[in-house]
């Protein structure tokens, strides 16, 4: 975060969070503010706030890689976040990728991969190729002659 406002990047929190105190179907959920989860409840999605502030941010933007879901998604009552951000990326026109299984999985569930522009279940890898790291399967075919 110190390197962030070093840097003049404006990096955007959850304000507040869907939490539990068991992750079930059957489970009482409530929206609290970050700062004051419970510790005897669970974060399972992202909050109403933050899903309205990360729509407006993303709205913005013209390239968008998102790598993770935001919520316990395969719990449906703990996955509005998730499928909110992904029908909201969809219809935005902006460059899309998708990076990792889980995400991956998501924007497939919800029907939606067919709107991204890329979808990779390698979100690990896709974090690496983004930092300049050199990926060994990528290496080993420039190698091949």
């Amino acid at each position: 975060m110190e390197k962030a406002e070093k840097e003049g990047i404006h990096l955007l929190l959850p304000t507040d969070v869907v939490v539990v105190a068991e992750v079930s179907e059957s489970a009482r959920t409530g929206v609290v503010p970050v700062e004051k989860v419970p510790q005897d409840r669970k974060i399972v999605d992202m909050g109403p706030q933050t899903i309205e502030q990360f729509s407006q941010a993303l709205k913005k933007c013209r390239t968008i890689f998102w790598n993770g879901p935001v919520g316990i998604f395969e719990v449906s009552q703990f996955a509005a976040g998730t499928e909110k951000l992904a029908r909201l990326l969809a219809d935005l026109g902006a460059t899309t990728v998708i990076g990792g299984g889980s995400t991956a999985e998501a924007v497939i569930e919800i029907g939606l991969a067919d709107k991204m522009t890329f979808v990779s279940t390698g979100g690990g890898a896709l974090l690496e190729f983004l930092s300049g790291e050199k990926l060994p399967g990528v290496e080993a075919l420039r190698d091949k002659k």
